[in-house]
């Protein structure tokens, strides 16, 4: 059910889209802060709701639908904000085009499998990628100024999240390759079943 905390918890990761939109667009040291804050708590959610899920056994439909959709969002409204306030450096921009091309591709493998019935299990790199790639955007939404909030201004805290997000990307590609190749295996299978009900029979 949609009430559920699991599923409450993956609502609240689209509920914090537009607070952390407003926060970041004012561009003040703490609201950079503020909108840090709640990118990192909306992503810990993505951890919770599952092991909730699956502790209390109440997985449902609703949740592994609304699930990806929620993260995918999420990320997607941190790197467009990034993008679009000009806090990232040149070459950061070239990760972010990664992560976000990747997002697509597996959302268009998704629908595709969805359709054969199959699904796309979440492998365990692909965790760790999620894992480096909030830590990233989280401390790029924090950025220096951020972090002079909190007396940490002496590090370079933007070449750190950037750093980070070569990371997740480097994660995003080796995934992103094998989450392609499942789904090009499972095409190949479909193109092959009309083939073999055409061939003719020797015996």
């Amino acid at each position: 059910m949609p009430t559920d905390l699991p599923n409450l918890l993956t609502i609240s990761r689209i509920a914090a889209i537009p607070v952390l939109v407003a926060f970041a667009a004012i561009g003040a040291p703490w609201s950079d802060m503020v909108a840090c804050i709640v990118f990192s708590v909306a992503g810990i959610t993505d951890y919770f709701d599952g092991k909730i899920a699956r502790d209390r056994g109440v997985t449902s439909s609703f949740g592994r639908m609304l699930d990806p959709i929620a993260d995918k969002l999420l990320v997607g409204a941190a790197l467009m904000l990034l993008v679009g306030l000009d806090r990232l450096s040149s070459a950061a921009l070239y990760p972010a085009i990664v992560i976000m091309l990747r997002e697509i591709m597996v959302s268009g493998l998704r629908e595709y499998l969805a359709e054969l019935r199959v699904g796309l299990p979440v492998t365990k790199l692909a965790k760790w990628k999620t894992g480096f790639q909030m830590g990233a955007l989280g401390t790029l939404l924090a950025g220096d100024s951020g972090a002079a909030v909190i007396g940490l201004g002496f590090l370079p805290i933007s070449l750190i999240g950037e750093v980070g997000l070569w990371a997740a990307a480097a994660l995003t590609l080796v995934t992103g390759w094998d989450y392609l190749r499942a789904g090009l295996r499972h095409a190949g299978q479909q193109d092959a079943v009309p083939r073999a009900r055409t061939t003719p029979s020797h015996t």
